[in-house]
């Protein structure tokens, strides 16, 4: 199974376009924003915007109250602290990179 993650976005990467540091329950890790970045608006509108990371890409935008409904599910079915794990490793369940 594949499991999305919402994050925060919380600030640009200055050295890599199109790379955000993303807040998830507390951890700050580095994601690919290319997917959720509109044309003609600046990266920077992003900060403070959730999105759904799965495998180092932000892949969707959320609004906040989809995101606290996402991440309390995932911790109901036992599945966050597992996941966190695995992206801050960054690894998927099959331990590709």
């Amino acid at each position: 199974m594949c499991i999305g993650i919402p994050g925060k976005v919380v600030a640009l990467d200055v050295n890599q376009p199109q790379h955000a540091w993303v807040d998830v329950c507390g951890v700050q890790r580095e994601v690919n924003i290319a997917l959720v970045c509109q044309e003609g608006e600046p990266a920077a509108a992003l900060i403070g915007t959730w999105v759904l990371i799965h495998v180092g890409f932000a892949m969707s935008r959320l609004d906040e109250h989809e995101a606290q409904e996402t991440l309390s599910a995932l911790q109901e079915m036992g599945e966050v602290e597992q996941d966190v794990a695995l992206f801050l490793a960054g690894e998927g369940r099959d331990g590709i990179r």
